[in-house]
């Protein structure tokens, strides 16, 4: 097999080696990972050191954070739990944790496990919240739910909620009887084989592992700190795994649902289901749709389904195409600009394994008088956007909440630099960003019942206004 890059025909290996070089170099990334799965075969690259201040070369089973894709890996494993009939996603939360407490939502229907992971369970972003390290942090975390404002009913609207997986996570520790990260290992981490994808600060270190890196106002990458999230974020993004454990996992879910070796992890159907439509999403970089634990999209005629994870300076990126058995994968040790060196790798594996071209859509011209009642402020849980204009851009700015940041005792990533962002030609509420890290992002405005402008969506979450 060869694939065509610039009129060229090159040896896989060779063709995606000399991408993710030149990639890596123009993007300002420290190291970084890829993998692709076409026609029955894997292609590895690696490229750059694991850190700044203690350098290693970056290889395939080097580890890096998923950041939010976990959320496939807590989505699998709770299916493993409907497939032996021991949980029903219909079934209200309630149901396997009878003490669950969440905000006051008076009539609103109870939240279902399917809530939870389709993101449509109402719940706000998550909580910045540590408590600990120890067998009782997930309990902790969900015991502090109340403190979650609901931004919809559930099943009204998708939102894409941390803590709804992380509650999904709790599900399946009481379910099974046995710690969340115990349970996905035997559920999922050991039938599939994935001996490189690991939670444990103590298992992480004596592997060869990234540190993630951001940029200083000086222009200067260094070292992040902390490392990782509290373990109660788990479920919701706390993995660690290599590239070629990651496009193992990639290549089981194009499957019927055994692993490599026959070992049935999950019905066929199950597998079918999780890649299925759940719930539309709307001008989102996200996709058009979700499933189950996974993102859909129609791009250049084939049907995706995809996810991303950020941590602190580190970012992941995960893509198939179910009806060519492709896959790609991207790991980066970087901000902001990890984001955008996965997205050109898995824009680039697109087009040359499989000739489908992605493509931003083109912004209307500036209109002050468009713009004008969009201007203010939204907030979550966590971050506050801020959108303005000059007369000449509409402008973004996301900046993490003084408290939340406080919180972090200096632990926590930088803010973005402003983005601008442009309209879309049809209601005018929907936008996409035009440079930046976040460039490509799309997301829109939504509105009250009296019309106003309400809330702004970004990345797949509810800001409301303030």
């Amino acid at each position: 097999m060869a694939v065509r890059v610039q009129g060229a025909r090159l040896a896989p290996q060779t063709a995606l080696s000399e991408f993710i070089e030149a990639a890596a170099e123009d993007f300002g990334m420290p190291g970084v990972a890829a993998g692709v799965w076409f026609d029955g075969h894997e292609t590895y690259a690696c490229d750059g050191v694991t850190s700044l201040e203690n350098p290693l070369p970056v290889d395939r089973d080097t580890l890096f954070l998923l950041g939010s894709v976990t959320k496939t890996f807590t989505a699998t494993a709770l299916l493993c739990l409907v497939a032996s009939g021991q949980v029903c996603l219909e079934a209200p939360v309630t149901r396997y944790l009878p003490g669950l407490r969440l905000a006051e939502a008076p009539g609103a229907p109870p939240v279902t496990v399917l809530n939870l992971l389709n993101h449509t369970s109402g719940l706000d972003w998550g909580l910045s919240a540590d408590t600990g390290e120890g067998d009782d942090a997930l309990a902790g975390y969900v015991a502090r739910l109340t403190e979650l404002d609901r931004i919809s009913a559930p099943g009204a609207r998708a939102s894409y909620s941390q803590a709804g997986y992380n509650l999904a996570g709790r599900i399946i520790e009481t379910v099974t009887g046995v710690t969340y990260e115990r349970a996905l290992a035997s559920l999922v981490l050991e039938p599939v084989g994935l001996a490189h994808t690991l939670f444990a600060r103590d298992d992480i270190m004596t592997r060869r592992f990234c540190v993630g890196h951001n940029l200083g106002l000086d222009g200067w990458l260094s070292v992040a700190r902390m490392w990782r999230r509290s373990r109660g974020d788990n479920p919701g993004g706390g993995l660690a795994a290599s590239v070629a454990d990651q496009l193992r996992w990639a290549q089981f879910h194009l499957g019927d649902g055994r692993a490599e070796d026959g070992t049935r992890v999950l019905p066929t159907e199950l597998m079918a289901r999780m890649r299925a439509p759940t719930t539309a999403l709307r001008a989102s970089t996200l996709g058009d749709a979700i499933g189950i634990g996974w993102f859909l999209r129609d791009v250049g005629g084939v049907r995706t389904a995809s996810h991303g994870g950020s941590a602190n300076g580190q970012f992941a990126q995960i893509l198939t195409v179910p009806g060519h058995s492709f896959a790609v994968v991207a790991l980066a040790n970087a901000g902001p600009d990890g984001i955008s060196f996965n997205r050109a790798v898995v824009r680039w594996a697109l087009d040359t394994y499989l000739g489908v071209v992605q493509r931003d859509p083109e912004p209307l011209p500036y209109d002050s008088a468009r713009v004008r009642e969009l201007l203010g402020s939204y907030e979550s849980e966590v971050m506050t956007l801020t959108i303005s204009a000059d007369g000449l851009h509409l402008r973004l700015a996301a900046a993490m909440k003084p408290q939340i940041r406080a919180a972090a005792h200096g632990e926590a990533p930088p803010d973005h630099p402003p983005f601008n962002l442009g309209l879309l030609p049809g209601d005018g509420d929907e936008y996409v960003i035009t440079d930046g890290a976040l460039k490509g992002q799309r997301g829109f405005f939504t509105r009250a019942h009296d019309g106003s402008v309400a809330g702004v969506d970004l990345g797949g979450r509810l800001y409301q206004r303030s």
